[in-house]
């Protein structure tokens, strides 16, 4: 057991609606929907920050994700949840822009998820309860990556990288 999994968690409906809460481990054992956020990190050479999770993560450990990542606490915004995992993760304190939502679904492992960018000149110092290792790349390495090796990657990583492209070409 972990020690998140006795976190207390939203329980939303399809549409996003709060209707409960249960812990953590109660809403991933169950497959209930929930909220979390993903953040991509860009520097100004227009490079992603992406971070491989730590091996001592219950879900998706030592897989290559999002910038910053984690789930909504109860009580708090989509952009509130999105600000403290970025300084949670890797140190930055920096405002958000949302750029897509996506609902809940088994690549989101039944997460509605909002997508936030932000672009930095701030060195990332990743949280090494979080993040085991971290780095820019070139858009074109981590699509190469992907093709290449897409097991080594969250679900709802590459589900939002699509999306995120889709939107911004």
């Amino acid at each position: 057991m972990h020690d998140t999994d006795h976190e207390i968690l939203e329980v939303v409906d399809s549409k996003d609606n709060v209707i409960g809460t249960a812990t953590r481990a109660e809403i991933h054992h169950l497959g209930l929907q929930h909220r979390s956020v993903h953040v991509f990190v860009f520097n100004r050479s227009g490079e992603i920050y992406v971070q491989r999770r730590s091996e001592s993560k219950d879900r998706h450990a030592a897989k290559l994700d999002s910038s910053a990542a984690g789930h909504v606490d109860p009580g708090e915004t989509y952009e509130q949840s999105a600000i403290r995992e970025l300084e949670e993760e890797l140190g930055i304190r920096e405002d958000v822009t949302e750029i897509l939502r996506v609902a809940a679904s088994p690549e989101t492992d039944n997460e509605h998820v909002v997508l936030y960018l932000v672009t930095t000149e701030l060195e990332p110092n990743p949280n090494p309860a979080e993040v085991q290792w971290g780095g820019f790349m070139r858009p074109e390495q981590l699509e190469v990556l992907i093709k290449e090796t897409p097991g080594d990657f969250v679900p709802a990583f590459i589900l939002l990288w699509n999306e995120f492209l889709r939107k911004t070409k």
